[in-house]
């Protein structure tokens, strides 16, 4: 018996040896970038880093990223000029772009299509909010105040759950957890998690917290749902006049970027009526014969970031002298 339990336990060790050569020699795993909280109070990641993402268990998406000098994710440093037209987009993870090879960006995109020497900077990072959009260009207000114009791209439903600016420390923080720790050495660890395999275990610590709340989510009728829905959106505009009321926002300058079909109407009213600017990609994603997001969540995909791209070098040519 005493045998037996040792060939296990030494085959266990054999194959999971083999199976982290493999991620390691195939690039299974996921090399996400250090992320900080700058000098300036600002999230972002740490300067100057390079590597890969991967997502899928069959790699369906390889892309390499590049951290700049500024510590967003892009093919250019962010050097704004007066003799230039400079162009900077502000946004989380969809603007980020780590799903797609650094430079084949959305900005860049922007640049071959207008061809006249535009610069389009990016300023992306992932959970970003309307408060970290706004505070990034007061905390950078030397570089904005050289850059043309500035496009900041809104989820309604996500960026206005706040009515102030915090950085989010406890998200660096979980660079540091044991686990995160685990899952840098171990890389057979950090593939297991990308292809879902914990998510039972998450899924069932759910379950149990809902239990002890008394499963409230789930008891909610229509039309409690409807009113907290209501709620939320009056609340979401409250936090977004607020957050003006904070850092400012330049009419001429900003222009807001949204999908109105999942943006709430009342905001979009209220921005016609005060004479704010924003640029809606709704329709142009309604029309498209083809899938504008990757297979595997949400995000756009390389044909969706054409289509940004597109929406956005329109409105240029048409608003911007």
């Amino acid at each position: 018996m005493k045998l037996l339990f040792g060939k296990i336990i030494l085959y266990s060790i054999l194959l999971f040896i083999k199976l982290e050569i493999i991620v390691r020699v195939f690039h299974l795993y996921d090399e996400y970038p250090q992320f900080i909280i700058n000098d300036k109070n600002v999230k972002t990641y740490a300067p100057n880093q390079e590597g890969f993402t991967v997502t899928g268990n069959r790699v369906m998406n390889f892309a390499q990223y590049h951290i700049n000098k500024s510590g967003f994710n892009s093919y250019r440093e962010f050097t704004p000029s007066k003799n230039k037209t400079d162009i900077a987009i502000i946004g989380d993870s969809f603007i980020e772009g780590l799903h797609q090879n650094y430079n084949n960006s959305i900005g860049k995109k922007i640049e071959d299509k207008l061809n006249n020497g535009t610069q389009v900077f990016e300023y992306g990072h992932s959970g970003y909010d309307f408060a970290d959009q706004l505070h990034l260009i007061t905390a950078y207000k030397e570089k904005f105040d050289l850059i043309d114009h500035i496009i900041i791209y809104m989820k309604f439903e996500n960026d206005l759950q706040r009515d102030y600016y915090e950085p989010d420390q406890y998200w660096v923080d979980s660079q540091y957890f044991l686990t995160s720790r685990i899952k840098k050495k171990i890389k057979l660890f950090d593939y297991i998690e990308d292809i879902g395999l914990f998510e039972p275990l998450r899924d069932f610590k759910g379950k149990l917290l809902e239990l002890a709340h008394g499963n409230t989510a789930n008891n909610k009728t229509s039309d409690e749902a409807i009113e907290k829905n209501i709620a939320d959106n009056l609340k979401y505009l409250e936090n977004f006049k607020k957050l003006i009321e904070i850092f400012g926002f330049d009419k001429n300058k900003n222009t807001i970027l949204i999908d109105s079909r999942s943006t709430n109407k009342s905001f979009l009213d209220y921005c016609d009526s005060m004479g704010y600017k924003y640029i809606d990609f709704g329709k142009a994603f309604e029309d498209s014969k083809i899938p504008t997001t990757l297979i595997y969540d949400m995000h756009w995909n390389n044909h969706g970031r054409n289509i940004i791209a597109s929406v956005i070098t329109n409105y240029i040519k048409e608003n911007i002298k």
